[in-house]
């Protein structure tokens, strides 16, 4: 008697050993890819940190850059759900202003990244990587772009007078502000002292609803064909 479809997919599925494998591997990859970048991490490296052989990395992951890809994939959808929610809570209690559609997006990356342990906090620095080569526009646009579409189409709803142009580049500017704090709180507690995490929270929230505010601004300007300080 031939074998149900189900029996044979309960077969092929992976083991618990083969999941917990997997799982150290995509951890270490993280680590490594987040130290040292895509060039200078090595699949040797990988598996040394995962205290598996190179055979299992290819096996789990692929390749170098098919393994980098997954990397990053892996914990997309899950922080994509975290902004959507928070929007989607907000948006249920009444009509957000700016600032409470930018905290939906920034908010939850820095639950993330700040507060659940060493593995977020490497996937920002990791997606501040992502972010600054072109070369992985591919990744961006897979893992991260539909969410951002999802809130810029918010932030034009409360700002109609500002571009689509205008709102597409101070959101890039938003985000490159919020990876920042991944890679460069050593130069922010170099040159200031006293901050909290909250503070950095609300201070970046401050800066980037003041910049998209200029889009409104300048919109208005452009309309009324005035200059810079000249009302």
């Amino acid at each position: 008697m031939a074998e149900k479809p189900e029996e044979k997919q309960r077969q092929r599925a992976p083991s618990q050993r083969s999941l917990e494998t997997r799982k150290r591997i995509f951890d270490s990859a993280e680590q490594v890819f987040a130290e040292r970048g895509y060039e200078g991490a090595s699949i040797r490296d990988i598996a040394r940190l995962a205290g598996v052989q190179g055979a299992l990395v290819h096996h789990h992951g692929g390749g170098k850059e098919e393994l980098f890809f997954a990397v990053i994939a892996r914990r997309a959808d899950e922080l994509a759900q975290l902004r959507l929610d928070a929007l989607d809570v907000m948006k249920a209690r009444a009509e957000p202003t700016l600032r409470e559609v930018l905290a939906c997006f920034i908010v939850p990356f820095f639950d993330k990244v700040l507060h659940a342990g060493p593995g977020w906090s490497a996937y920002g620095r990791l997606i501040a990587h992502v972010s600054s080569d072109e070369r992985w526009r591919h990744i961006a646009e897979t893992c991260f772009d539909p969410t951002a579409k999802v809130f810029l189409d918010e932030i034009h709803k409360v700002l109609p007078q500002a571009s689509g142009e205008k709102i597409g580049t101070h959101f890039v500017f938003m985000v490159s502000s919020m990876l920042s704090i991944c890679t460069s709180r050593w130069r922010i507690e170099g040159l200031s002292t006293g901050h909290t995490d909250a503070d950095l929270i609300e201070t970046l929230l401050a800066f980037c609803q003041a910049g998209f505010e200029t889009a409104v601004s300048q919109a208005v300007c452009g309309d009324k064909g005035c200059r810079m300080g000249l009302g």
